[in-house]
């Protein structure tokens, strides 16, 4: 294979963004049989399965390849067309960003007041767990990514950006009522707040303390925290219902600290914080808004999170 033919790249991009074969023939005006051949050839000529052909039609993994060099190759020639001043490169540059809630909630969201305006920016922000935020990358649907992993997804660069501290926090109503005796043993029963099911800081936490114990077995994947969990998936309604007293919970320091200070909230383990280390991942290319964008996260990461621990590369 010397080569893949652009018109069949962006017609695999088509046929995955619209959903279906024919949505994708309405769009790039040509007939379903067009699309079909030039999915088929694609195939054949890299010798792989690019599709599930379910309703609405998957990419593979194969597939989500061809389609992030696609998304690639069509930002590279937006650039292209706007610094040659061309009609369809005049509208807003777009940057379609994944980000975990919490720093959206604390940190994030100031980064986009400083970006420049001229020319128009137009971010897309992706609301999504630290852990997951690079399925996002992998399959091509952002440009960029704050995450919790240090491993580069293939054609992206990373760069750390520092340490998300969170606080092991309840009310002093829940804290009196349910938090009693040994506190990795109360946590186990005790009501848990979590943002969504691919939320486990609370089970890592407990686990944590299981892993303090003299003679334990650290990290035990049985270990996790109470069976009664309330799901709130956003991050303020999760500092909230942990000052309601609905349950316990993970909440990150800068939404803690003031909570503590006042007395609404009670540090559950005043000397095991958790920090979780976030990274940025973008796509190499080269592009003058998301080099940007880059550089102004960085320096807010730098303000906000917590630095390295020395000897960290």
């Amino acid at each position: 294979m010397d080569e893949l033919p652009l018109d069949q790249v962006r017609t695999l991009l088509a046929v995955v963004d619209e959903g279906t074969f024919d949505a994708a023939a309405a769009a790039l005006h040509v007939t379903p049989s067009a699309v079909s051949q030039r999915v088929k050839a694609l195939e054949q000529r890299t010798g792989r399965v690019l599709l599930m052909r379910t309703k609405p039609v998957r990419a593979t993994d194969s597939g989500e390849v061809v389609v992030r060099f696609a998304r690639q190759l069509a930002r590279l020639e937006r650039d292209a067309r706007a610094e040659l001043g061309m009609a369809e490169g005049r509208g807003p540059v777009r940057l379609p960003i994944a980000v975990n809630a919490d720093s959206l909630a604390t940190w994030f969201l100031p980064v986009l007041g400083r970006v420049p305006q001229d020319p128009p920016v137009c971010v897309e922000l992706h609301r999504e767990d630290e852990s997951h935020t690079t399925a996002l990358l992998r399959e091509g649907q952002v440009m960029a990514a704050v995450t919790s992993s240090p491993d580069p997804v293939a054609g992206c660069s990373v760069r750390m950006l520092g340490l998300a501290r969170y606080l092991p926090v309840a009310s002093p109503r829940f804290a009196a009522r349910h938090l009693t005796g040994e506190l990795e043993g109360d946590l186990r029963r005790a009501p848990t707040i979590v943002f969504d099911r691919k939320d486990e800081l609370q089970d890592a936490f407990v686990r944590s303390l299981v892993g303090a114990r003299p003679g334990s077995r650290a990290g035990s994947r049985a270990v996790t925290a109470g069976p009664v969990r309330h799901h709130v998936p956003t991050s303020e309604g999760f500092r909230d219902a942990v000052v309601a007293g609905l349950g316990w919970g993970m909440v990150p320091e800068q939404q803690a600290g003031p909570l503590v200070r006042t007395g609404e909230l009670v540090l559950l383990a005043p000397r095991r914080p958790m920090d979780v280390p976030l990274y940025w991942q973008q796509w190499k290319l080269d592009s003058p808004a998301l080099s940007l964008v880059a550089r102004l996260v960085a320096d807010a990461a730098g303000e906000a999170l917590r630095g390295l621990p020395a000897g960290t590369p």
